[in-house]
Order: C-alpha cells, then sequence, then structure tokens
C-alpha cells in the first residue's frame, strides 16, 4: 500500500518537531499581528480605516497589504519585517562599495560581525520608521476623537519602542525558523502575511459581486487569469539551463579519484523572488515616510503622490528595480568567476569551452538567462495594477491574484516542499511527489 507523504511527515520526529516549530511561530505572528501598540483606541482606529474603504487610498492600502494587516492594525508587528530586509540590501551594496567591509566578511567570524552591523541597522531604520508611524498615527487624531489615549509625547516614545522591538522579534522568529523549523524563516513570515489576506479579500470580492459593483464574467476572466499565470510561475521557477561539466581522473595524497561527468544547473530564475522583495522594500520605505509624514510637509506629499503603487512613476521604478536586483544577487550568488575556479582547482572542464574561457562562457550564460527571467518577473509584478485599471477590482483581490504575492507565495511553496521532501528522504521516505522529487523542466 502506498504511503501518504503527507502522513509521512507527521511520522518522522524530526520532522514533526519542526513543522509543529513553524506553525506555533508562525501563530505567534498572526497574534502580534491583531495586538495593537499601546495609547491607541482600537475602536475609532476600525472605525476611521472603515471609513476610509471607499476612499481607495492605494498607499494605505499597500503598506498594509505587505504588513499583512498589522498597519492598519497599528498593531506592534506593523512594520512587518521589511525593515530587516531592507536593511540587508543596504548591506550588501555596502559590502560591494568598501572593500575593506567585504575584506572583514571573509575574516574568520566575519559573518558573525557583518550580521551584527545588519541587526544595529535594523535597529536604525526601524526608529525611523517608527517615527513616521507616531506622525501618521497624529495626523489620523486631528480628525478621529479619543483615537489616542495619552499625551503625543509618551505615545511617540512608547510607539517608537513598541514597534522598533516588535520588528526585531520578528527578525528573530525568522532565525529560529530556519534553524529549528523547516527553513526559510523570513521568506515564510511574508508568506503567512499574505495567505493570512485570502479570506477577507475573497469576502470582498463576493460582497462586490453581490452589490452588482463587479461583472462576474469579469471575475470568471480574472480567476482564469490566474490560474495560468500561477503555471506559468511553476514552470519558470523549475525551468533550468544545465551546464556539462567533465571531471578527469586525479591523484589526491594516496587516493585515486575517478573521472566523473557532472553538470551545473542555472536556473532561469537564479535569485527567486528575492529581486521582488528587495524592490518592493527599496520603494515601501520612502513610501511609507512620505505617506505618513507628508501631511505636515508639502513636498513629501508630492512624493507621496509620486509615488502612488497605482502610478506610472512607482510602476516603472519597480520594473527597473526588480531587473537590477535580478543581476545583482545573481552575481553575489553565482559567481562565474569563483566557479570557473572551483572547476579548475578540482581538474574539470566543460566541453567545447577553453579552460581559460570558462568564466566568460558562464557568464554570457547567465545574462542570457537572468535578462528573461528578469523580465519576466517584471510581467508579474505590474499584474496588479492592470488588473485594478482593467477590470476595476479592489486593491485587495488585485495584490493577491499577481504580483509580488502570487511570486512569493509560488516561490516560497516551492522552497518549502523542497525543504520537506530533503527531510523525507533523510528518513527513507518518498518525496513530495510522486516521483520523489520536485520535477524541473530542462532547457
Amino acid at each position: 500500500m502506498a504511503s501518504n507523504p503527507l502522513i509521512d511527515s507527521f511520522r518522522v520526529k524530526e520532522l514533526r518537531e519542526r513543522l509543529l516549530f513553524t506553525a506555533l511561530m508562525l501563530i505567534i505572528f498572526r497574534l502580534g499581528a491583531v495586538l495593537p501598540i499601546p495609547g491607541i483606541n482600537v475602536r475609532e482606529l476600525n472605525t476611521y480605516f472603515l471609513s476610509q474603504q471607499n476612499s481607495g487610498n492605494a498607499i494605505v492600502d499597500y503598506l498594509d497589504f505587505f504588513a499583512g494587516g498589522a498597519f492598519s492594525n497599528f498593531s506592534v508587528f506593523m512594520l512587518g519585517i521589511m525593515p530587516y530586509i531592507s536593511m540587508s540590501i543596504i548591506m550588501q551594496l555596502l559590502l560591494i562599495v568598501f572593500p575593506s567591509l567585504k575584506k572583514i566578511s571573509e575574516e574568520e567570524g566575519g559573518k558573525k560581525k557583518i550580521q551584527r552591523y545588519q541587526r544595529i541597522g535594523t535597529v536604525a531604520v526601524c526608529l525611523i520608521q517608527s517615527f513616521a508611524v507616531t506622525q501618521y498615527a497624529q495626523s489620523i487624531s486631528r480628525s478621529v476623537e479619543n483615537l489616542l489615549s495619552m499625551g503625543i509625547v509618551p505615545f511617540t516614545l512608547i510607539a517608537m519602542l513598541t514597534v522598533t522591538t516588535g520588528t526585531m522579534f520578528l527578525m528573530w522568529m525568522g532565525e529560529q525558523i530556519t534553524r529549528r523549523g523547516i527553513g526559510n524563516g523570513i521568506s515564510l513570515l511574508i508568506f503567512a502575511g499574505i495567505v493570512a489576506r485570502l479570506p477577507q479579500a475573497l469576502w470582498e470580492l463576493v460582497g462586490r459581486v453581490r452589490a452588482g459593483q463587479l461583472n462576474p464574467v469579469f471575475v470568471i476572466v480574472v480567476f482564469i487569469m490566474f490560474v495560468a499565470v500561477v503555471a506559468l510561475v511553476v514552470f519558470e521557477q523549475q525551468g533550468q539551463r544545465k551546464i556539462p561539466v567533465h571531471y578527469a581522473k586525479r591523484v589526491v595524497g594516496r587516493k585515486m579519484y575517478s573521472g566523473a561527468n557532472t553538470y551545473i544547473p542555472f536556473k532561469i530564475n537564479p535569485s527567486g523572488v528575492i529581486p521582488v522583495i528587495f524592490a518592493s522594500s527599496i520603494l515601501t520605505f520612502p513610501l511609507q515616510i512620505a505617506s505618513t509624514v507628508g501631511g505636515n510637509v508639502s513636498w513629501l506629499m508630492a512624493v507621496s503622490r509620486a509615488l502612488n503603487p497605482q502610478g506610472l512613476l512607482y510602476t516603472s521604478l519597480y520594473v527597473l528595480l526588480i531587473i537590477f536586483f535580478a543581476y545583482f544577487y545573481t552575481q553575489v550568488s553565482l559567481n562565474p568567476i569563483e566557479i570557473a575556479k572551483n572547476i579548475r582547482e578540482n581538474g574539470g572542464s566543460i566541453p567545447g569551452i577553453r579552460t581559460e574561457r570558462i568564466e566568460e562562457y558562464l557568464t554570457r550564460i547567465l545574462n542570457r538567462i537572468v535578462l528573461p527571467g528578469s523580465l519576466y518577473l517584471a510581467m508579474i509584478a505590474v499584474l496588479p495594477t492592470i488588473i485594478q485599471r482593467l477590470f476595476d477590482f479592489p486593491s485587495s483581490i488585485s495584490y493577491l491574484m499577481g504580483g509580488t504575492s502570487l511570486l512569493i507565495l509560488v516561490g516560497v511553496d516551492l522552497d518549502t516542499m523542497s525543504q520537506v521532501e530533503a527531510l523525507l528522504k533523510m528518513h527513507y521516505h518518498e518525496g513530495l511527489t510522486k516521483r520523489g522529487r520536485l520535477r524541473s523542466r530542462n532547457l
């Protein structure tokens, strides 16, 4: 009788403990997303945001979406994990710009030092964004009586401390899920925030169809588009180019190693959903500052209007940043010089390519792969804007139908399945697919 891989996942003690630990962390994350910061009158806050639903505040909807609904709740996790991601991008860029910092990272214990610098930088980013949040709360309090239950100064200090602590706690949770759970801790937290929005978004869609605000035919067309896009995303995520490598016989000490034929798998999109997350994080930071503080500063109001998530400027910057980070992250994670060096040091060669030209060949292959892959990511990322403009869909639905959310959902799901599958194979069980492996398309 064939075994069920889902049941096998809970039969293996190590995997069962990892799954339960991950589930516990995600439950805590969702509880924190509805726990308001001190000094906020939750009833008045909910009344305010309900009155704003029909106004189509795209900026607030966008920030709330990436916080998993925590932004509109003014919860302790309202900044989400984005400050940490923003600081990660900044640190990666600093490693390239400053050779001395790069040298520190390559020393013994250097990675821990870089991680410590990154955590300190995350605190600084959180303090800036949390201050902007307090200014936003004060702007709301001018039109909503009794929103704040304490003075402005104590509220500002307590809110900044609470929200910063919440983000640092999320960062710790992500590290724990990676270490003691099923991996991909930070990505899983973002994944959980997006999935948590599904029931509310679907209920809003049903309500609009019943009220006659949306044509049911348009809904069916968009749903078919959604299924097709999911299939294309999976197709693209699993596609790869295999570079054949031949290793000759060699003697190391007293041991003789026989020759072998293997390959280097280059995915169409080597960086996965990282470029989309990075691009969103980079744009979210100034967007949040401008939209929350802009009520008192004229030029920030102009920036906030210009960076409207449904506007042309935002969309153009989003596409350019996705392409940039696709190339940037690929060069960091798949350095052709280091790959070629490892091939030569182990006595390997690529058939038909001279040894001294391996770097050039690998670079050319990566450039050919990354460009269409990044353009594909950018096309998926702008789908929410297209859906909203063509079909007049609510933002909660359009964000889930495509763009960053869809790429994260599919990418994280595939990575998590691979992690679980690897743990199952360690205990002589079949994987999550019939053949015991996640199939990849060979190009």
